[in-house]
């Protein structure tokens, strides 16, 4: 690919923020799951033996998920932007997992029943599935919008971040037993505590999503082509009202 004398303009402090910030969010969902998910099958009546059959399911739908999400946003192009469309489909579906989850042992399937863990299996490969449909935009946008001078700088933030809502994920529900709530709870059913963590993973996941569509704005196919030294080939396809 020919290079030209553009190169992709410098951010402030604020733009990398907005480009950051949003990974928080995401990794608190994906924390939940991860430090809750045995609690909870265990809850409906899983084995506990059989518990490792589950946490295949994160890595495989990042081996699956992230390269499709990729390889689709690359041929993306519309009003809402390159890569920001499959972030807000995925927060939304990521949100709605985060509310279904700890409530999979109240919805009358019995416990221990096989429906019953179908369901809570079903439900943690969506929250996977739609987790990785949001990470895979926020690293790409930095490919995308990140001069190279900034990139170690724009992926550390990221980092801290990411690691940020980690680390509340995990001690969230013993603050909120704390606060007063309960975190024990009858058989077959997930603690109070536990379940206003997901709810509150989920409203964060949806504020921090909504911030980045906010105050992210992908460059259009010209300025893209221009800062990324691309031919006019990557505009060919393009709808006409891109093109103006």
């Amino acid at each position: 690919m020919e290079k030209t004398k553009y190169e992709i303009p410098l951010l402030g402090k604020r733009q990398i923020f907005n480009l950051t910030f949003g990974y928080f969010g995401l990794n608190m969902a994906f924390f939940l799951q991860t430090s809750q998910m045995s609690r909870i099958f265990q809850t409906i009546g899983t084995d506990p033996t059989k518990l490792g059959w589950f946490f295949i399911l994160p890595p495989l739908a990042g081996m699956i998920v992230q390269p499709i999400v990729g390889r689709m946003s690359d041929n993306t192009w519309n009003r809402f932007g390159r890569r920001l469309p499959y972030l807000i489909f995925g927060a939304i579906i990521s949100a709605l997992v985060l509310i279904l989850l700890p409530n999979s042992g109240s919805l009358g399937f019995g416990y221990g029943s096989l429906t019953a863990l179908i369901f809570g299996a079903v439900i943690i490969m969506m929250l996977d599935v739609s987790s990785n449909m949001c990470q895979q935009p926020f690293k790409m946008l930095i490919g995308d919008m990140v001069n190279e001078s900034q990139v170690d700088r724009v992926w550390s933030l990221q980092n801290i971040y990411s690691n940020a809502g980690g680390m509340l994920a995990a001690i969230l529900p013993s603050l909120i037993t704390i606060i007063g709530f309960s975190n024990i709870a009858p058989r077959g059913e997930v603690p109070v505590s536990v379940k206003i963590s997901f709810y509150l993973g989920a409203i964060i996941i949806c504020v921090t999503t909504l911030y980045t569509i906010m105050n992210v704005k992908e460059y259009n196919p010209q300025d893209y082509q221009q800062y990324h030294g691309l031919k006019k080939m990557i505009l060919k396809n393009l709808p006409v009202s891109l093109h103006c």
